[in-house]
């Protein structure tokens, strides 16, 4: 089993930054890759960006490529997600993933375990 706790969620004005933070335990070594996920109020729950276990390979959703910066540190077992230039649209709370069977997911039914979330709330 893998447990995952986000952490770094919080208020933040539109055009700022914030870094989400994951931290992973249990049996680590059994992963092959890990997520970021977000879900709004009234909608269903999206991808945002994934990598492999060597941080090799990323992946973005069109709506944060270019904003969003995804992470890991695996001495440290912890997944990141950079966040810049915000907007009110990226308001949700962020779960964080890891994949036991994948070596990039990018779908939900793909990833094995997932964080409890964390609130991030972008002011216009």
């Amino acid at each position: 089993q893998v447990q995952l706790v986000e952490s770094g969620g919080g208020l933040v004005q539109a055009g700022g930054s914030l870094r989400v933070s994951c931290l992973a335990s249990g049996r680590t070594g059994s992963l092959y890759s890990m997520g970021w996920f977000r879900q709004a109020p009234g909608k269903e729950r999206e991808f945002v960006s994934a990598i492999t276990y060597d941080g090799g390979r990323t992946h973005y959703s069109d709506s944060v490529k270019g904003r969003f910066t995804i992470s890991r540190d695996n001495a440290k077992n912890t997944l990141y997600l950079q966040m810049n230039s915000l907007k009110s649209e990226d308001t949700a709370i962020y779960y964080c993933a890891a994949s036991a069977r994948n070596l990039m997911a990018i779908a939900t039914i793909d990833y094995d375990y997932w964080g409890q979330g964390t609130q991030v709330t972008v002011s216009s």
